[in-house]
């Protein structure tokens, strides 16, 4: 437009110069005065030249600002309308993905429930059986140990019986067995196991199979009888009896350290071992009379058992193994969750990223919205600013 313009004000320029060429080589004075005429009605006709030109630009100038002021609106609506379903379709697809997360974790939860309980209840399961089983076998175990009892009541029927040390250790070994499959079944050989043999080529009675840090326990039966059969045999003098007692003791010492030297190995087994004792009367007169005896033994780590406390430290140990089991599974339990905490904690931080970026928009959309107005007031200043040029041109022309 102010090209046009310019351009049209150059062609009146040179028609006026070139009037006054003519006007300066005339001569005559009618036709001096027929030129004035013409530039006269020329300077008209420029003056309603101009005014249309002005009216053209200004007609020109408010389509040009309409125009924009329609196409700004146009984009805003468009750029609104694209933001509105952009956040809808955002919305939909985290709905989505979160329910889809809540039937991912509901499921999972689930399995570990559903394995847990599973767990428990063969547990538990076994547990019932095991102690019906214990139950049973100790009916067993009573009735045998009555027969014990009865034939340690009369000292000549236990002499043929236990004739030797071989028939003593024979005895003992059956004692053990008997109490070991009575609590942990026969041939449960996770759990123990019957003349093992170590890697220092030594054979003990029976080896139980604990977890760590506890590891491997050596029981091994002893039946020191002669001495203790000396002891309360009423034929012989106070002094017989007392020495006899004397050597009971030291016999039991030898045990515990054969014991402790044999049994006890270090990276191998426990750091600690049973001495089986088959009969209660023995164990019962090591306790009463025998003090130093027992210290002596807890202080080598050998711990002395009778069938009664045997029984009740191994019922004890198989509730210790059990719980093991079950920490397990609490364990695996554990580790699920922890995966099912890292899952939502990556949900966490994409949707804290995704967060970031809508504000990111939203504060790209106030910045366009400022341009844009920035963009219409300097048009605005543009036309009224050409427009007072223009009237003041017209006037230093008239």
């Amino acid at each position: 437009m102010l090209i046009a313009l310019n351009i049209v004000l150059i062609i009146i320029a040179l028609v006026i110069a070139a009037l006054c060429v003519m006007i300066l080589k005339k001569n005559n004075n009618d036709q001096d005065s027929t030129i004035l005429e013409n530039i006269t009605q020329l300077g008209g006709l420029t003056r309603e030249m101009n005014e249309k030109n002005s009216q053209f630009l200004l007609k020109n100038f408010g389509e040009l600002r309409e125009t924009l002021v329609l196409r700004q609106e146009e984009s805003r609506d468009k750029i609104n309308k694209e933001i509105g379903s952009f956040k809808l379709d955002m919305k939909d697809s985290l709905h989505k993905e979160f329910v889809q997360l809540n039937k991912i974790l509901e499921d999972k939860l689930e399995k570990i429930s559903s394995k847990v309980r599973e767990n428990l209840d063969e547990g538990f399961k076994k547990t019932n059986e095991t102690f019906a089983n214990v139950i049973a076998r100790l009916a067993k175990i009573d009735e045998a140990q009555k027969k014990i009892e009865s034939l340690s009541s009369n000292v000549v029927e236990l002499q043929d019986v236990l004739t030797d040390k071989k028939s003593r250790g024979i005895f003992g070994e059956i004692q053990l067995s008997n109490v070991l499959s009575a609590v942990f079944g026969e041939k449960n050989d996770k759990i123990y196991d019957l003349q093992y043999k170590l890697s220092n080529g030594k054979i003990v009675d029976s080896i139980l199979f604990m977890p760590e840090p506890t590891g491997r326990i050596c029981v091994d039966s002893k039946f020191p009888l002669e001495n203790f059969k000396r002891m309360y045999d009423k034929t012989l003098p106070d002094s017989e009896r007392e020495l006899a007692s004397k050597e009971f003791g030291r016999n039991v010492k030898k045990h515990v350290d054969d014991i402790a030297s044999k049994y006890i190995i270090t990276g191998e087994t426990s750091d600690q071992a049973i001495m089986f004792l088959p009969a209660e009367a023995i164990f019962a007169e090591l306790h009463a009379y025998h003090g130093d005896v027992v210290d002596y033994a807890n202080s080598k780590r050998v711990w002395l058992a009778s069938p009664t406390t045997f029984m009740a430290t191994l019922t004890t140990l198989q509730s210790v193994i059990i719980n093991i089991e079950r920490n397990k599974y609490m364990t695996l339990m554990h580790e699920e969750i922890n995966k099912l905490g890292d899952e939502f904690k990556r949900y966490q931080d994409r949707w804290s990223n995704l967060s970031k970026h809508l504000q990111t928009v939203t504060k790209d959309i106030d910045q366009i919205n400022t341009t844009s107005n920035k963009i219409s007031s300097r048009f605005e200043r543009i036309l009224q600013v050409e427009i007072a040029g223009t009237t003041d041109s017209l006037l230093d022309e008239n």
